[in-house]
């Protein structure tokens, strides 16, 4: 899609999600879209290149899951370019978030994208998962596309408080990781998402770490 005929993509699907965002929040989802697309140019965040599917594969497909995301500090594991944890934090600016990846390229771009969205609920950390200990727990952990059930669990389930939920995005119902969830944790639900524009299967896997 040509110029900038691809942002009326954004409010129609912020509806069919059911999102209301605060003020200024429509414009910080199109400016990072056009920062996602600038700093593609040089270092390759993702493989997607069009700017409506930005929106739709990676804007509204984090936002999918605001409904969940409703208990803070936040923490999104291998964020990447930001997601799902930019467009959520743009979302829910009372939510305090930690946006963790070990790439350099990919945490100088969140960081420059958290300065120029002006999101003061956002600290980015340059650290393997595995390596990172933050001095207090996180009342949610976050993944997308990051790895399995077993080894998301097994990398960041130290930094989730005891009571705190581990939230998995992935394609399809994972049935086979679902039988290999580590001890001390327990599968609430698999929820399914419906990602307006996408085709593509969708859903959440909600994992409480149980206390004691």
């Amino acid at each position: 899609m040509t110029g900038a005929a691809w942002k009326a993509g954004l409010k129609p699907g912020l509806d069919a999600l059911g999102v209301k965002l605060p003020e200024g929040g429509e414009a910080r989802l199109l400016r990072f879209v056009e920062l996602l697309l600038k700093w593609n140019e040089a270092f390759n965040l993702t493989a997607v290149r069009d700017p409506e599917e930005m929106l739709t594969k990676h804007v509204l497909d984090s936002l999918s899951i605001l409904p969940f995301v409703t208990a803070t500090p936040v923490q999104d594991v291998g964020s990447g370019a930001g997601l799902p944890g930019i467009p959520l934090a743009v979302a829910r600016p009372d939510l305090a978030f930690t946006l963790l990846d070990s790439n350099g390229k990919k945490t100088r771009f969140m960081t420059q994208a958290v300065a120029e969205l002006g999101l003061r609920n956002v600290d980015v950390v340059q650290a393997r998962v595995e390596a990172y200990r933050s001095p207090t727990s996180f009342a949610l952990v976050l993944s997308r596309a990051f790895a399995s059930l077993k080894e998301f669990i097994t990398l960041a389930g130290g930094n989730c408080a005891p009571g705190g939920r581990l939230l998995a995005m992935k394609g399809a119902p994972p049935a086979e990781e679902l039988k290999d969830i580590p001890a001390g944790y327990r599968v609430v639900a698999v929820h399914p998402l419906r990602v307006p524009g996408l085709a593509a299967e969708r859903c959440l896997v909600e994992i409480v770490k149980e206390a004691g």
